[in-house]
């Protein structure tokens, strides 16, 4: 195959339609998209075919944000029709391998078909994760050898080029502010708020957030149990994603249900923070079965008044005024 004829296909394929759409711009006549919450895994550490490690995926305008990003939930992403290089923003609650496993492959499929022709991917979370990312992308770190390949041989070099990218090629280099509860950030048309969840300290730092759009908001525990920063933290909130390991009544330890609460705690909060929807997720398998799903979700709403989601992988939420006005399956 010439060579020509080798960038016409190379330039043809979805990767580089994908890394034109990062640039594009809405026109000022289009109405402002909805802001949609979908959910890419729902599952715990335990392997499964039905639901990947966790992450969620937040489209608010024309930024698309990553929180948390475990085993399998950038595959599900890709079923959703969004590749790496459309993400602009990755938050992570704390750093269990459910929740981050995936982290790798998001930055360096962003960089790789990226072709240095979009923005660094922003990344936040607790300690150590600056740590993390130079240990996998440094140029001692995990993937060194794989990226020094990429950077420098005529092979990689030509797929590169034929990318639209220039040499010589930079290194995947993730902006990586490591936060704190309290600390806000901000996005074109978001906020986010950092909170504290009670999780496995003092071994992680473990976080929660709540994210306000003009149409919305959305806190994610990450995995918490039931408290006080919690509560305050979704105050209000139209959608709450709330950890729902297990079982009520059922916990090994006061210390695992500290960690990680259960379905009736969850409808405390709920209550408690007024919020106007509860997804459930983070759903062991000894739960996900009939009857005790209809019995857990009737068990919360002798508590709870508001609206109450078994969450599913690829399940989407989108919100229209404060409310969320649609709930689409993915399966």
């Amino acid at each position: 195959m010439k060579r020509r004829s080798f960038i016409g296909k190379v330039a043809a394929s979805g990767a580089a339609t994908a890394v034109l759409g990062q640039t594009a711009t809405a026109s000022p006549q289009e109405p402002r998209k909805p802001t949609t919450v979908t959910l890419l895994g729902t599952g715990t550490p335990a392997p499964s075919l039905k639901r990947a490690g966790s992450g969620y995926l937040v489209e608010v305008g024309d930024e698309r944000i990553i929180m948390d990003h475990g085993p399998d939930a950038h595959h599900r992403m890709l079923q959703t029709g969004v590749k790496a290089v459309d993400i602009s923003h990755a938050f992570f609650t704390h750093l269990h391998y459910d929740h981050c496993m995936d982290y790798a492959r998001l930055v360096l499929q962003r960089w790789d078909q990226g072709a240095d022709l979009i923005p660094d991917l922003l990344v936040y979370g607790p300690p150590p994760i600056t740590r993390m990312t130079e240990q996998l992308f440094g140029t001692d770190g995990v993937y060194g050898p794989d990226i020094r390949a990429r950077i420098e041989h005529q092979s990689s070099i030509d797929v590169f080029t034929a990318r639209g990218g220039k040499a010589p090629r930079k290194r995947p280099a993730p902006r990586v502010q490591e936060i704190k509860p309290g600390d806000v950030i901000k996005g074109k048309d978001w906020s986010l708020k950092v909170g504290k969840a009670t999780h496995v300290q003092p071994y992680l730092e473990c976080l929660a957030f709540r994210l306000d759009a003009p149409d919305g908001s959305l806190c994610y525990t990450g995995d918490s149990g039931m408290s006080d920063e919690i509560v305050e933290l979704a105050r209000g909130c139209d959608v709450l994603i709330h950890m729902n390991h297990y079982f009520s009544g059922t916990a090994p330890s006061p210390a695992y249900r500290a960690a990680c609460g259960n379905h009736k705690d969850n409808a405390q909060v709920a209550q408690r923070a007024g919020v106007k929807t509860l997804v459930l997720t983070h759903l062991l398998a000894q739960i996900d079965q009939p009857r005790l799903r209809e019995q857990i979700v009737h068990e919360i709403q002798q508590v709870y008044s508001g609206k109450v989601v078994w969450g599913e992988d690829l399940m989407q939420l989108t919100f229209k005024g404060a409310v969320v006005a649609n709930i689409e399956s993915g399966y």
